[in-house]
């Protein structure tokens, strides 16, 4: 069961890493304003940082990861031009709990809950 556990999990890391890789545009874009490029920079970090303390926070803890992902949602609609695609927020969002959590489980050969 631990063998295919760290299989599956592995299934998971990779397609993580698709979706990852599909949906996020780096771009050398200028902004018109100073703040529009840092704020979508901060927004996917803060998603980063959420989604692996949620992952990877002991079970007490957990409730402080969704800080950063809210504020990580909000800096996006706030940006007006994040270097995400437009419709990918929710799919980059399941993508890192894809990655981290198959990480997680290729790791240790058993589920993250």
């Amino acid at each position: 069961m631990n063998f295919i556990l760290r299989i599956i999990g592995f299934g998971l890391l990779i397609l993580g890493i698709y979706f990852v890789g599909q949906n996020i545009i780096f771009t050398t874009n200028v902004y018109p304003y100073w703040w529009r490029g840092i704020t979508a920079d901060i927004s996917i970090l803060a998603l980063t940082i959420g989604v692996m303390m949620l992952i990877f926070f002991p079970r007490e803890m957990k409730q402080l990861g969704w800080v950063p992902v809210f504020i990580g949602i909000i800096l996006v609609f706030f940006s007006s031009r994040a270097i995400l695609r437009p419709t990918s927020l929710w799919q980059f969002f399941i993508s890192l709990i894809l990655l981290s959590g198959g990480y997680k489980m290729f790791l240790t050969g058993r589920l993250p809950f």
